[in-house]
């Protein structure tokens, strides 16, 4: 079940943190979803036309494909990672939600507290290790085993980037109760 719906994205509809710097930077994780939310719908979009242009040229002219499924894979992995933060930031992400009718607002609002805190140590031991990868493919010149032979580091570098994007939304998550701001 998830969390609700996904908040609306203009500053009117947030109300301001109490500690400037947390306010800061969640205009900041704002703004840059917004920007990377449209980028991977144009990555989906692209996707599409590629996988598209693949079955019709093979159908029709019996055209030899070797590069449009790995290209589609690369753009639905980074519009996938690179929009976690966004999916995040409205609780968008599946959960279980079995104690919320049984519990305070105040448990609840300290279940979710550790819910994210518990996600935050996954996500930065996956950011860890995304980066590891992409390091070792960037220097080793790692490529994909297609005869397109991409570099891996293509794909690793943006589910770093994703899942860094992610762990900062969930720290945001866990400084604002901290700040004394209301939890949105």
């Amino acid at each position: 079940m998830m969390h609700g719906p996904l908040p609306e994205r203009d500053d009117a509809t947030h109300a301001p943190t109490s500690h400037p710097l947390v306010g800061v930077c969640e205009r900041a994780l704002r703004t840059c979803n917004s920007v990377i939310v449209v980028l991977a719908a144009l990555a989906l979009i692209a996707a599409c036309a590629i996988l598209s242009y693949s079955v019709l040229s093979r159908a029709l002219f019996h055209a030899a494909n070797y590069w449009q499924d790995e290209a589609a894979v690369f753009l639905l992995v980074g519009a996938t990672f690179m929009t976690a933060a966004y999916v995040q930031s409205g609780r968008g992400h599946i959960g279980i939600e079995a104690f919320v009718g049984l519990l305070s607002p105040r448990a609840n609002r300290i279940r979710l507290w550790l819910i994210d805190l518990a996600s935050l140590s996954f996500c930065a031991f996956f950011t860890w290790k995304s980066w590891t990868l992409t390091h070792e493919a960037w220097s080793d010149g790692q490529v994909s085993n297609s005869m397109w032979s991409p570099p891996l580091a293509i794909p690793y570098g943006l589910m770093a980037c994703g899942m860094t994007l992610l762990c900062l939304q969930i720290l945001l998550q866990l400084a604002v109760p901290l700040s004394g701001a209301k939890a949105r």
